[in-house]
């Protein structure tokens, strides 16, 4: 049986115009800033209009330790809103945007796969509505009106020694991970080392996806700390009076983008914060509004469940006082069968062994979600080659760990594959059943912190911090910023920080590399191992084979 490549079924989805989208969750057309004709932001004026009603019920999806083999998770996000208005409910999905880095990269693309797909699949891929152009600018405006401030006279004293604020691209480029700017004589300021992050690393893009509306943006955007002084007091972007005009550059970004489903089931996407190096969540505006929309809300959280969905619950549900009504944990037969030593050209083959050795992976995050006091449920995104057996062994691995599994079949079927799935979600959704609660207080010592979620989520002994990052930690503790959470810079392919280490480890220790603060955004950024806030392309990147066909359609997307 042959299988249309996920941009080919994209490509011939019949589109519904993007008002008649709207009209469906009571948005007017003049309420609606069209970008074309199938996608459009949704006005200020609008959303302040929702602030009366009653919030629907939040289901996050999260997912197993990435593999080679593929888990599923925005496929399974896309494949279970489908099915929840298949079988009637009033849903919504918010996802993420996706960054050009990775599409260009390892991923090809991010917007779900086979019929559980979020269209225009391939501008979405690409610069959608520019809101990540629209980060860049004002990050980068940013970092020109700080060196502009050294150059003229340097009235707010910044040490040039102790710039803390990089600059960023949305692309995977490792040569400018560590840079040296300024050179070419005394025009061109004074030199330093800088270095470059990916776009969806930089505060603004976190502070975007965590601000209420514009004046809160503008607020947080105010609050970063750029640089310090040389008695190590800190300069704020405020005081380089960047923030009004960052706050112009991002006055359309802020707003919700509206798009639909393959099936023409309205979706938010907006915001695109990675889950390894930020804090992985779409944005908050994006779902508060669609609680106001809907009786459901299905989002994901990147990567596996001890990153996204740590920070998710930790981090967006603590600062936007959310509480989920049941965690959806992705996995697969094949992610199994790899975190239980198989190769990845031998995962077609049927071996029940090692699906049963690799379920201790997915034991772990179902015992680390259900910490938070929220219901977890497994769903199986079924992979055609597929047996019985294998599945089985899940099935009853799931079962002995105090929770259940559904076979999901949205990939090849669309929401007809994903109605048990959908049934099972809303009635434990609607059960009432969650005590959700983060798993560390505000008050708890950053240090503590760090060491909590090292302990409690990652198993590991301990998080070791030598005396300079204990020092550093104290010394925001004592400016009054003891209160923030924690946001963990780390491998996404294992619980662990040596990506090679699959399954369930214990007896390791995680290496803190350093501590950034992000003052505006409200979390401390605590970078471990080896992990890069600027990402490089992987030996044969997706770039290659994307391009132009003789029609002028795009190819290489996925």
């Amino acid at each position: 049986m042959g299988y249309k490549s996920d941009i080919e079924i994209a490509r011939s989805a019949e589109k519904k115009p993007i008002q008649e989208v709207g009209a469906h969750l009571g948005i007017e057309a003049e309420h609606l800033l069209p970008y074309g004709h199938d996608k459009a932001k949704v006005s200020q004026e609008f959303i302040n209009t929702l602030q009366d009603r009653e919030n629907g019920k939040l289901i996050l999806v999260t997912a197993i330790n990435p593999t080679p083999a593929g888990e599923g998770k925005t496929t399974t996000t896309v494949g279970l809103g489908d099915g929840l208005n298949k079988i009637g409910k009033n849903a919504m999905i918010c996802i993420r945007e996706a960054s050009l880095g990775p599409n260009f990269g390892m991923k090809g693309g991010a917007a779900g796969g086979g019929y559980s797909q979020v269209i225009p699949m391939e501008d979405m891929n690409l610069h959608f509505t520019g809101d990540f152009h629209a980060i860049t600018s004002a990050h980068s405006l940013l970092s020109a009106m700080i060196d502009n401030h050294i150059y003229w006279g340097n009235d707010l004293g910044i040490d040039t020694r102790r710039v803390v604020w990089r600059r960023v691209v949305d692309m995977n480029d490792r040569a400018l991970r560590q840079i040296t700017a300024s050179l070419g004589g005394v025009s061109n300021g004074f030199p330093r080392e800088a270095g470059f992050d990916i776009t969806v690393a930089s505060e603004v893009m976190a502070i975007l996806c965590l601000a209420k509306d514009l004046t809160d943006l503008q607020e947080k955007l105010g609050n970063m700390i750029v640089a310090y002084r040389r008695d190590r007091s800190p300069v704020f972007c405020r005081d380089i009076q960047a923030d009004g005009a960052m706050t112009v550059l991002l006055k359309d970004a802020i707003k919700p983008n509206l798009v639909q489903t393959l099936e023409n089931n309205p979706a938010f996407v907006h915001g695109g914060p990675f889950a390894n190096i930020a804090h992985g969540c779409n944005s908050l505006i994006a779902t508060q509004t669609a609680l106001k929309l809907s009786d459901y809300v299905v989002t994901e959280a990147g990567f596996g469940a001890d990153l996204g969905a740590e920070k998710f619950l930790n981090i967006k549900c603590r600062k936007a006082g959310l509480s989920p009504s049941v965690i959806v944990l992705v996995a697969t037969i094949r992610a199994m069968k790899m975190n239980g030593g198989v190769a990845k050209q031998d995962l077609g083959k049927e071996n029940v062994s090692a699906v049963k050795s690799g379920c201790a992976n997915l034991g772990r995050h179902i015992e680390n979600l259900k910490s938070f006091g929220v219901p977890v449920i497994v769903a199986i995104n079924h992979f055609v080659k597929d047996t019985e057996d294998e599945i089985d062994a899940v099935m009853d691995f799931v079962t002995s760990q105090g929770s259940e599994a559904i076979v999901s079949k949205h990939w090849e079927f669309g929401s007809e594959g994903s109605i048990e799935l959908a049934k099972r979600v809303s009635e434990i959704a609607d059960s009432g059943v969650s005590d959700f609660a983060p798993i560390y207080p505000d008050n708890m010592p950053l240090a503590e912190k760090i060491q909590t979620i090292c302990k409690s989520i990652y198993r590991a002994d301990e998080a070791v911090m030598d005396k300079k990052i204990l020092d550093q930690l104290k010394q925001w503790e004592d400016q009054g910023y003891g209160g923030l959470p924690i946001c963990m810079a780390k491998t996404q392919y294992s619980f662990s920080t040596d990506p090679t280490l699959r399954g369930a480890p214990t007896g390791h220790s995680v290496p803190v590399r350093e501590v950034r603060i992000s003052a505006g955004a409200g979390f401390i950024v605590v970078v471990c191992g080896e992990i890069m806030t600027m990402p490089g392309l992987p030996r044969v990147p997706a770039a290659e084979s994307i391009c132009l066909n003789k029609s002028g359609e795009i190819e290489g997307l996925f």
